[in-house]
């Protein structure tokens, strides 16, 4: 098995999650004691923070690459960025190193068109939903992306950043977002993505009317997959 690369911290909560789930799957792959064969860099999620909040990508881009080379010398071959906010500077990071990056948007869109669906919401950070880094990556793959009405992102981004980065999972949370989810449904979405790692800590395939899309798990099982391979 490769040696799997983990850019973590962003925040820690969803990257506890990645490293449990890279695990189990292994497990799955395996059998018996096998667990998957990986390291971790992980970051100040408050630093990065600041600089999202300040529109200072190239900075905060910097901060992951020189993280990936950490990873690089550290034995990693086969890299992920355990954020979706933070593939703005995929980029930027996978020039930093030899070390192939698997892109979370690719492995979602792969999840959505097997499913045999072109239309789906996304919800995120508003960073993910207002920009095109990361819809545009979806649309390549031929998927038609819609997102909530400016009120719907606002909550969305409130939850995420105020609770889910902090362990904070709360009911009318839940609600609210579905509620949001009920939104796109009716404007058309045949699935939703759940484009922000936290945001499984918080809705589940139950609380959908729509199959859901859950990056994390497909991210995470993309990987192991390809570790696995020879």
């Amino acid at each position: 098995m490769r040696t799997i690369g983990l850019l973590g911290g962003m925040s820690w909560e969803s990257t506890a999650e990645y490293y449990r789930l890279l695990n189990v799957l292994t497990r799955e792959r395996l059998g018996g004691l096998h667990s998957a064969k990986c390291v971790l860099y992980s970051v100040d999620f408050a630093e990065i923070e600041r600089l999202q909040a300040a529109g200072r990508w190239e900075e905060a881009g910097e901060v992951l690459a020189e993280a990936a080379k950490s990873l690089e010398a550290a034995g990693a071959e086969l890299l992920l960025i355990c954020t979706n906010t933070m593939h703005k500077v995929a980029d930027q990071v996978a020039a930093a190193t030899a070390v192939p990056l698997l892109h979370l948007a690719d492995t979602t869109a792969e999840a959505v068109l097997t499913a045999g669906l072109g239309r789906v919401g996304l919800l995120g950070t508003a960073f993910t939903m207002e920009q095109d880094f990361y819809r545009d990556r979806l649309a390549a793959h031929g998927l038609e992306v819609l997102v909530p009405d400016a009120a719907g992102r606002a909550e969305v981004h409130r939850v995420i950043y105020e609770e889910l980065c902090v362990g904070i999972v709360r009911e009318e949370s839940r609600a609210a977002y579905r509620q949001v989810i009920a939104g796109l449904v009716a404007a058309g979405a045949q699935g939703v993505v759940l484009g922000c790692t936290e945001i499984e800590l918080l809705i589940g395939p139950e609380h959908s009317p729509v199959p859901v899309f859950a990056t994390t798990s497909l991210h995470a099982r993309a990987a192991v997959e390809a570790a696995l391979r020879s």
